[in-house]
C-alpha cells in the first residue's frame, strides 16, 4: 500500500512512498533499514524533509528519523551538548539560549532537524555549523555497528561534507556533539547584524535580529511550500569574480580564505528581474529571488522547469552556473540535481 510524502516534504509535492517508517531510536531505524535491505528495497532515511524535492514516487521505504533528547554538560571553556538526530533545527537553538548556552544564534529559523546539519554544513550569517560541530555520531546500515567522527573526520567544506560522498546511503546520523565555548563572540558580517555594537550586544539581540530578516524575506512552508534557499550561493576563482566585477560593480562578494570568492546566489537572480516568475505552480518568491516555491499545487516538473529556466537566465547573464543546495531524490534514491535542471 502506498503512503503519501506530502506530509513529510516542505515544498508539499505529491509523492507516494512503498512504505513509511518512523523511527524513534537507532534500534528501530536500523531494523528498517534491515528489513527493506532483505526484500531488496531502496531506502531514503529522512529528517524534516525540510531539502529535498521528490522527483517521483520512492520505490521503497522511507525511514523519517525522530531520534530525540539533548543532553548538556561542561568543561572548563565550553558547553557541550549530545543532540539526538530528530530533533528540530530552530528548537535547539531557542534551547541553548534558554540555557545560557550561546553560539547558534546566527544559525536561528533555519529549516530541518539537528542530524541533517552536518550533511550540508548547514551556515548562515557567518556562522557554519563546522565552527561548532565536535563530533557526529552515525550507525554503519549495513552492521549496526556505532561510529563516532571527529569535526575534521565530517570533511565539511561549503554546504558539504562526507556525508554527501562515501558515506552517503551507507551510514545513518544518530546524534550531534556540539561545542560552544564559554567565551562567547559575536559574529556581526552579515545582514543586519553589522548594525550591531559588538562591545554591548547580547546573543539574544542576535537571535532575535536573525529570526527577523528570516521571516521578512523567507516564505512560510505552511504557507507556501519550498525547501529554503534553493540554490546555493556560487564559489568563483579571483579571475572570474575580478571579469565579473568589471561589468557589475555592485554585485554583493565575499572573498574566502583560499583566494576565491563567494557570490550571492539571491541578488544574481534578482538581477535577471525572475521575483515571481512563474511555471505551472512553481514560482521564484517576490521578496527572496533565492527561493522557488510552490505557489499552486506544484508538481516536482514545474519546480524543475523553473530551476532550470533561472538558471539558464544568470548563466546567460554573468557567466555563473548555479547548482542547486535541495536534495533531489529520484524512485530509488538520490540523483543529481545538477544534471536534472542543466
Amino acid at each position: 500500500m502506498n503512503s503519501s510524502l506530502k506530509t513529510f516534504n516542505t515544498f508539499g509535492i505529491q509523492a507516494n512512498a512503498a512504505h513509511i517508517v518512523v523511527a524513534e531510536s537507532a534500534q528501530q531505524l536500523t531494523e528498517s533499514w534491515a528489513k527493506a535491505a532483505l526484500a531488496g528495497q531502496p531506502v531514503l532515511i529522512l529528517g524534516e524533509g525540510s531539502n529535498v524535492l521528490f522527483l517521483k514516487d520512492f520505490e521503497g521505504t522511507v525511514i523519517v528519523n525522530r531520534i530525540k533528547g539533548i543532553r548538556a554538560t561542561e568543561s572548563d571553556d565550553a558547553w557541550l551538548l549530545h543532540v539526538g538526530a530528530g530533533e528540530n533545527w530552530h528548537h535547539l537553538v531557542e534551547y541553548t539560549l534558554q540555557q545560557e548556552m550561546p553560539g547558534l544564534e546566527n544559525l536561528a529559523l533555519i529549516p530541518g532537524c539537528a542530524g541533517s546539519s552536518p550533511i550540508q554544513n548547514i551556515g548562515a550569517y557567518g556562522v557554519e555549523i563546522k565552527k561548532v560541530c565536535n563530533y557526529v555520531d552515525c550507525i554503519e546500515l549495513s552492521t549496526g555497528q556505532a561510529l563516532r567522527l571527529s569535526n575534521e573526520e565530517c570533511r565539511f567544506g561549503y554546504r558539504d561534507s562526507i556525508f554527501k560522498h562515501e558515506y552517503q546511503d551507507r551510514f545513518a546520523i544518530v546524534a550531534v556533539g556540539f561545542r560552544l565555548p564559554k567565551v562567547w563572540q559575536p559574529v556581526l558580517s552579515y545582514g543586519d547584524l553589522t548594525s550591531l555594537d559588538p562591545t554591548r550586544v547580547t546573543p539574544r539581540q542576535i537571535f532575535d535580529s536573525v529570526c527577523r530578516m528570516r521571516t521578512s524575506k523567507l516564505p512560510d512552508p505552511k504557507v507556501n511550500g519550498n525547501a529554503g534557499s534553493f540554490f546555493k550561493n556560487p564559489v568563483i576563482t579571483a579571475e572570474q569574480s575580478e571579469k565579473l566585477l568589471s561589468s557589475f560593480s555592485s554585485a554583493p562578494h565575499y572573498p574566502q580564505l583560499d583566494g576565491s570568492v563567494k557570490l550571492a546566489a539571491g541578488w544574481l537572480i534578482d538581477q535577471c528581474q525572475l521575483k515571481g516568475h512563474r511555471i505551472g505552480g512553481a514560482a521564484v518568491h517576490r521578496h527572496q529571488a533565492l527561493v522557488i516555491i510552490n505557489e499552486d499545487g506544484a508538481s516536482s516538473a514545474d519546480v524543475i522547469a523553473l530551476a532550470h529556466y533561472v538558471r539558464q537566465q544568470v548563466g546567460a547573464k554573468f557567466d555563473v552556473w548555479l547548482e542547486p543546495e535541495v536534495r533531489f531524490i529520484g524512485s530509488t534514491g538520490e540523483v543529481s540535481a545538477v544534471e536534472t535542471i542543466a
